[in-house]
C-alpha cells in the first residue's frame, strides 16, 4: 500500500473521530486526515484492533512469536512508547491491557455487528452497505499467523451473513434482494454450494424453472471441472423436484405409443 504524504496534525481536535480500516489494507485516518504509520507499528495497532482488551503478554506473543517472552514484552513496550509520542495516538493502556481509544471506529467491528444483527433476524441498517461489508480481505499481503486466522474467520462470517440475508429475503418473498445477496456470496466463494443452492431455490420460488435448471448445471459443470465432484444429493434433489412435474406432463401429453411396430397384436375372442 502506498503511504499517504505526511500531514501536520497541529490544531486538529483531539476528540475527532479516528477510523481504522483493516479490510482491503491498513489505513488510519484522524478526522478525515490520513495518518502515516510505519509498518512495524501498523502491526501493533491492527492486532489491538482485532483483539480489544488483550493482555500485553498475549499481544507480545502474537507479534513476536519466535522471541523469548521477556524480549517480546520489551519490544511491545518500545512500540507502545513510540505510539504514545503522537498526541493523537489511538491507544488506551492500563497496567496489563491495551485497547483502542473510544474515538476509534474499526471497519471490522461494523462487519461483525452487521452479521450479528442479521443472525438475530434484524434487518441491516443499510442493505447496500451490508452487501459490500467485508468484500475485501483482511490486511491483504500480510501473512502473520494471527492475520491468516482472522482473515478466514471474517471470510466465513461474511459468507454466512450473505446466505442468511438471502434466506431471510427469500422467506419474505423479496426475490430480487434474495438473489442479490446469494450472488454476492457466490462471487466471494464460487465453489461453495450453499449460495448456488439458494439461487436455484429463488428461481423456483419465482416460477422460473429454466433459470433454476440453468443455475444447477452451471454449478455442476464448474464443480466437475475444478474438483471432479458432483453436487450434493440435497442440491440434486432440488433439480428432481423441478423436473418431475415436467416429466409427468410430458408423459401425459405423449399418451400410449401408436407406432405399428409396437402395437400389441389383436387377439379375437
Amino acid at each position: 500500500m502506498a503511504a499517504d504524504p505526511p500531514t501536520p496534525t497541529t490544531g486538529q481536535r483531539r476528540d475527532a473521530e479516528v477510523r481504522l480500516h483493516l479490510l482491503g489494507g491498513f489505513r488510519l485516518a484522524h478526522g478525515g486526515t490520513p495518518v502515516v504509520v510505519p509498518r512495524g507499528l501498523q502491526r501493533v495497532i491492527a492486532l489491538i484492533g482485532l483483539r480489544p482488551g488483550a493482555t500485553r503478554s498475549h499481544l507480545a506473543g502474537l507479534l513476536w512469536p519466535e522471541a523469548a517472552e521477556e524480549r517480546a514484552l520489551s519490544s511491545l513496550r518500545t512500540a507502545l512508547w513510540r505510539l504514545r509520542q503522537d498526541p493523537y495516538c489511538p491507544l488506551t493502556t492500563t497496567a496489563d491491557t491495551v485497547r483502542l481509544a473510544p474515538a476509534v471506529r474499526v471497519d471490522v467491528d461494523k462487519l461483525v455487528d452487521t452479521a450479528a444483527r442479521i443472525r438475530d433476524g434484524q434487518p441491516p441498517d443499510d442493505a447496500a452497505e451490508a452487501l459490500a461489508a467485508g468484500r475485501h480481505d483482511l490486511l491483504p499481503g500480510w501473512y502473520d499467523d494471527w492475520v491468516l486466522a482472522d482473515r478466514e474467520r471474517l471470510r466465513q462470517l461474511r459468507l454466512h451473513m450473505l446466505e442468511q440475508m438471502a434466506g431471510q429475503h427469500l422467506a419474505a418473498g423479496r426475490h430480487g434482494e434474495a438473489l442479490e445477496a446469494a450472488l454476492e456470496a457466490m462471487a466471494a466463494e464460487p465453489l461453495r454450494e450453499t449460495p448456488h443452492r439458494l439461487v436455484v431455490r429463488i428461481h423456483l420460488a419465482e416460477g422460473n424453472a429454466f433459470e433454476a435448471v440453468h443455475a444447477f448445471y452451471v454449478y455442476r459443470d464448474l464443480l466437475l471441472r475444478e474438483l471432479r465432484l458432483e453436487p450434493s444429493p440435497a442440491m440434486s434433489a432440488l433439480l428432481d423436484e423441478t423436473l418431475e412435474p415436467i416429466r409427468r406432463a410430458s408423459r401425459a401429453a405423449a399418451g400410449p405409443s401408436r407406432h405399428p411396430a409396437t402395437r400389441a397384436p389383436f387377439r379375437g375372442r
